[in-house]
């Protein structure tokens, strides 16, 4: 039986877990929205602004891979406060650092260890929130973190133009320190206490992921099931102008503002799929019915030859508002595992499914000299949403699910 102490706590947390993602998505996309601009100013030539761009952007994924791994062990065994705040810190310095740069690698230095930072804040607070909160409605719980959250993508959109790429980064790093004075007033999940006091309890053991067909499944199916949010945020709005001039359009995109439109829709798209999946009572059915709107607008994306900017633009931000499904997708993610690996999964999963981003920019580096940068987009993202359409099937449902259980350690 909740408490109004249980309902004050559960309200801070989402509070917290959603400005903390807020200032995490912030940074997260900030490279996109100043990629141009910033390569530019220590020196980058025009011709190499794409290659150098997808070296950075690997380079954060990458961080993001190694600290998905890190900051999920530490949320099963530390705990989840401990991570969310530890992460905060961690990238919140690394981008202040970053508004120093006059180098490329530098720059790839600073965007790796920022991608460590930043991979553990939404695992942790989506934890924290699934576990507090009622079973029946931490839907809602979610999708005001990813809503709130996403919004700072739109926010990085504003600053990265009005104050110059430098100024971006420092702003990104003092609001996410700021945000460490707001520890007081949350404290740990009551279910992971519990588990804490069980001295023969496994908690944090990567390896558990894989120790059943079953386990390794879902596991596989849930980062399978993200994969084409960050395709269309990591080549389909990162690349923007690039695109433009493929499609011979009058006036070309920029990439900035490509980004800023995707993530305003997908703000939209996080409350409304969020929204969509407690009134169906079904994760499964709002992740469908929006990855399935996805794919189709990414077609449309792909065929506005000769579009006007107002259109295009307008496309970027339907497509976010369906690529807004990573408040269920990131749900899902939480509500399929035990409390002693649940930190580690919901960590992991989200970070993978950034991390793909090298191996989805690696296969369109790869077709693009044959199949032109449409061609190559097409069949990427083809095969993208193929798999999240697949791994849909071999996830249950996970709607009003108890998550006071632990998974078995064989």
């Amino acid at each position: 039986m909740s408490t109004k102490s249980d309902s004050r706590n559960a309200t801070a947390a989402v509070l917290l877990a959603a400005l903390g993602y807020f200032v995490d998505i912030y940074d997260l996309i900030l490279f996109s929205i100043v990629r141009v601009s910033s390569l530019k100013d220590i020196g980058v030539a025009s011709d190499k602004l794409l290659d150098t761009g997808l070296l950075l952007i690997n380079m954060q994924m990458t961080g993001m891979l190694v600290g998905g791994l890190l900051w999920g062990i530490l949320g099963d065994k530390k705990g989840r406060l401990s991570v969310l705040f530890g992460s905060i810190a961690m990238y919140s310095l690394a981008n202040i650092a970053n508004g120093f740069v006059h180098s490329v690698p530098a720059y790839a230095v600073l965007r790796f260890i920022a991608g460590i930072g930043l991979a553990g804040e939404l695992g942790a607070g989506i934890t924290l929130v699934c576990e507090l909160m009622p079973k029946e409605t931490r839907g809602y719980g979610t999708m005001i973190v990813a809503g709130v959250g996403i919004a700072g993508g739109v926010v990085a959109g504003f600053v990265g133009d009005w104050f110059g790429w430098r100024n971006a980064y420092f702003i990104g790093g003092a609001m996410g320190l700021a945000l460490l004075t707001l520890r007081v007033g949350v404290y740990e999940s009551g279910i992971f206490d519990k588990v804490v006091k069980n001295d023969k309890v496994r908690r944090g053991d990567f390896f558990m992921l894989f120790a059943t067909r079953d386990r390794v499944r879902r596991y596989l199916s849930c980062i399978a099931l993200g994969v084409p949010v960050w395709f269309v945020i990591g080549i389909l709005a990162t690349f923007a102008p690039e695109f433009g001039k493929a499609l011979e359009m009058p006036v070309l995109p920029t990439g900035s503002r490509a980004v800023m439109w995707l993530y305003a829709g997908c703000a939209l798209g996080d409350f409304a799929s969020g929204g969509l999946s407690q009134l169906l009572r079904s994760r499964r059915k709002a992740a469908l019915v929006f990855v399935l709107a996805t794919a189709a607008t990414c077609a449309v994306y792909l065929n506005l030859r000769g579009a006007s900017l107002e259109t295009f633009y307008w496309t970027c931000a339907f497509l976010g508002f369906f690529a807004g499904y990573w408040a269920i997708f990131v749900t899902i993610a939480s509500e399929q595992f035990g409390t002693n690996i649940r930190a580690t999964a919901t960590t992991t999963v989200p970070n993978f499914v950034r991390g793909s981003l090298v191996a989805v920019s690696g296969l369109f580096q790869y077709l693009k000299p044959d199949q032109g940068i449409l061609g190559a987009a097409g069949i990427v993202g083809a095969l993208c949403f193929a798999l999240a359409l697949t791994s849909l099937l071999g996830l249950k449902e996970t709607f009003g699910k108890d998550l006071d259980y632990l998974e078995p350690h064989m």
